[in-house]
């Protein structure tokens, strides 16, 4: 593979101004496909094989004013003020006839007629039923609703809104992470490289790919349902990896220049040996992406085909335009940043990692931890171990309203309707009963829900044919466990609940969908976790000819997520860091470890592959007589050499995935901080500490195979040691 990878990049770096056309087209014709096939992603969820999605379905058929997404708008006095003021209740009902001649409204409910109102008079709550799903009502209609309460608000009273989709409830994207995380990476590139051209050269080509894989997903969009966040973690990855694999390459072409080798040659062998390394690194990373599919869940399995397109493009951009586009820059990726009062510094450092890799930092670090390896491994072990405890605690949920910040209308409305008619009325269950004969059927169906233990009240809300919707308020929160256990109550004991009535019961609605999507997650994580670390343990066996390397990297990567999830959980669900981020203790969203799981666990063979491809390459320089010293050496010189580049790239993710965190919403803080703690831990804690830790305990033995691996797998020369053998 070396040999191929490096006619590659010298092909690329002579024919540059082909291959840089090639790829402008390319995003030229993805930006006209995006534009003129009027793709757009939206935020259309189905969970296929979940009861309440089979409710959901039904409805639809039967009933669609509730088969779409729902509104509750919570009406709020001030002062001695009562809704049943006659200012107040005609403004109230004005409103809602208003509500029921807004588009897409299949159905309203008027709190005097519902007789939702608030014991002490102050609270009011209506519905509004949209008869399309959440992400299909548009903005145009919420604009309507917004409009439609102006007399409620005239008449001086607090309206705010919580539900599956209401005025404002979907998240603004906003650029200013990606901008923030480029601009901290080009800090960190100057700081690496000490020359502008070379620190500038891998954000722009990243940029690039991400342009071009955005635009694709966009057309492709106009097809396919692609969820919105579908693009926000294909940005982050492709900024990030597209990032990182120019760093790689690039830092062993200004090393190679700064030898002495010409620019041709120097492109040609940093491709045929750090591109190895990009290459079997990339291919991990999408495996762990495209492995989302065996969930069953539409749009996590999107997401990860989104996320493994952006790293496809950013591997291919690093081997094809990246070689071209250092040919443009030609010796100017060593003509080194002055810095005043300190001339020449930046090039001294370069050219001493160049020439004296043994002197620089991470050679030092290397060095450290190889003469202290069993008491570092037992340290990382240990403090990965403690930071792993919260993770035993772990809650999955969908976020409810009660995790908001006070500043938003879904928390304002979650706080109104628990003071005002109980924590279980943000999140009644839909009771629905098919095959009914009249309402004598439908009464016996709704008093037998509302004998459940744990249901404050159950009303029938609509009828039509043979099919009835009963509404039942549990006495417990949306994301309380015990609202889970009346879920599968009502649906184990369904039989009784219909009994007499020949009728089948199903329960769903937003609260009993967001309970069937925590329990599936939880459910295909062992599977997912199975399949996507046995096909990268195939993988890694692959590259590195032995079984120890891929067992051992394995292993630090659950060491490296339990922590972060540990952390996570501390910081997020117990509440240590709600005043340091502003957020409000709740659970952990449940699609959070799932997506971890397969990002970092990418994340972290990339930086398995970068370090350990080092240390074989300074393990192939030993020879047959070598001794555990020399071996030892051997992983300190690896580790030395890879140190600077991971160290880097770890940064660059970490600055990525923190600025993340800026966001108003508290679970893209989460993703945010859960991303930053395991990439940051993984680099630092498991690859460059336990990994040569590890590895100098083992010795030569960490490379052994059987004999017939030799005979029956090629060797792919990941590292590119035959490739620089041959070398005149």
């Amino acid at each position: 593979m070396s040999h191929v990878l490096f006619r590659l990049g010298r092909w690329a770096y002579r024919r540059r101004r082909l291959v840089l056309g090639a790829w402008l087209l390319l995003a030229a014709t993805m930006v006209a496909l995006a534009v003129g096939s009027g793709g757009q992603t939206n935020d259309v969820f189905t969970i296929p094989g979940t009861e309440s999605q089979r409710t959901t379905d039904l409805l639809k058929r039967k009933l669609p004013a509730f088969g779409g997404g729902s509104a509750q708008v919570v009406f709020a006095t001030h002062g001695d003020t009562r809704v049943t003021d006659h200012r107040q209740r005609a403004a109230i009902e004005q409103t809602m006839r208003r509500l029921r001649d807004v588009p897409q409204v299949g159905a309203v409910s008027d709190p005097f007629q519902a007789k939702a109102v608030s014991r002490d008079e102050r609270v009011a709550l209506g519905n509004v039923d949209f008869d399309d799903a959440p992400g299909n009502v548009r903005e145009p209609t919420l604009d309507d609703v917004e409009s439609a309460v102006r007399p409620a608000r005239d008449a001086d009273l607090r309206v705010e809104y919580s539900g599956s989709v209401y005025p404002g409830w979907r998240t603004e994207v906003s650029e200013t992470p990606e901008i923030v995380g480029l601009l901290v990476a080009l800090v960190i590139l100057l700081i690496t490289f000490g020359a502008p051209v070379a620190a500038g050269v891998p954000i722009a080509t990243a940029v690039l790919g991400v342009l071009t894989t955005l635009m694709g997903v966009t057309a492709i969009a106009a097809f396919v349902n692609i969820a919105s966040a579908s693009t926000t973690v294909a940005i982050m990855l492709g900024l990030s990896c597209g990032i990182d694999y120019g760093l790689f390459i690039l830092f062993r072409h200004r090393n190679n220049l700064l030898s002495g080798m010409d620019g041709e040659d120097s492109v040609g062998m940093a491709a045929g040996t750090a591109g190895g390394a990009v290459v079997f690194a990339a291919l991990t990373v999408i495996i762990a992406l495209c492995g989302l599919s065996v969930v069953g869940i539409p749009f996590l399995t999107v997401m990860g085909l989104c996320a493994a397109a952006a790293v496809l493009v950013a591997m291919a951009i690093a081997l094809t335009l990246l070689p071209a586009v250092l040919g443009f820059a030609g010796d100017r990726v060593v003509h080194f940043l002055r810095l005043p009062g300190r001339p020449g510094w930046t090039e001294r450092v370069a050219r001493t990692a160049a020439e004296h890799p043994e002197r620089a930092r991470g050679a030092a670090w290397a060095g450290f931890v190889v003469r202290h390896r069993v008491p570092m491994l037992v340290g990382g072990v240990v403090l990965l171990g403690v930071l792993a405890i919260p993770a035993t605690q772990l809650q999955l949920g969908l976020p409810s309203g009660s995790a908001k910040p006070t500043s938003d209308t879904q928390r304002r409305a979650y706080d109104l309707i628990s003071d005002g008619f109980g924590v279980g009325a943000n999140g009644p269950l839909l009771v629905v009963a098919d095959g009914v004969r009249g309402d004598r059927d439908v009464d016996r169906i709704a008093a037998a829900v509302g004998k459940q233990p744990g249901v404050v009240s159950a009303r029938a809300i609509a009828t039509r044919d043979d099919v009835a919707v009963v509404e039942a308020v549990p006495s417990t929160g949306p994301n309380d466990p015990d609202t889970a256990d009346l879920v599968h109550r009502i649906r184990d004991h369904r039989g009784e609940v219909a009994a007499g009535t020949g009728a089948h019961v199903t329960v769903g609605g937003t609260t009993a969908s967001n309970i069937d999507v925590s329990t599936k997650l939880s459910g295909a994580l062992p599977i997912f976790l199975i399949v996507v670390v046995g096909l990268a343990f195939v993988l890694l066996t692959f590259a590195f000819r032995t079984f120890l390397v891929p067992l051992k990297s394995i292993v630090g990567f659950l060491l490296s997520v339990a922590a972060a999830f540990g952390a996570q959980v501390a910081m997020f669900q117990w509440g240590w860091g709600e005043h340091l981020f502003g957020i409000t203790p709740s659970e952990t969203v449940s699609f959070l470890p799932i997506i971890m799981l397969a990002i970092i666990f990418g994340l972290s063979s990339d930086y398995e592959v970068f370090v350990v491809s080092r240390i074989k390459e300074a393990h192939g320089e030993i020879g047959p007589e070598g001794t555990k010293e020399d071996e030892r050496a051997a992983v300190a010189r690896g580790t030395g050499l890879a140190a600077r580049v991971v160290t880097a790239a770890a940064l660059i993710m970490f600055s990525i995935f923190v600025a993340f965190m800026a966001s108003a919403d508290p679970t893209i803080k989460a993703i945010g901080f859960a991303f930053a703690v395991g990439v940051l831990l993984d680099a630092f804690v498991v690859r460059l500490t336990l990994v040569p830790a590890v590895m100098a305990i083992a010795g030569a033995r960490i490379w052994h195979h059987p004999a017939w691996f030799d005979r029956l797998v090629p060797d792919p020369d990941i590292e590119g040691r035959r490739l620089e053998s041959e070398r005149p």
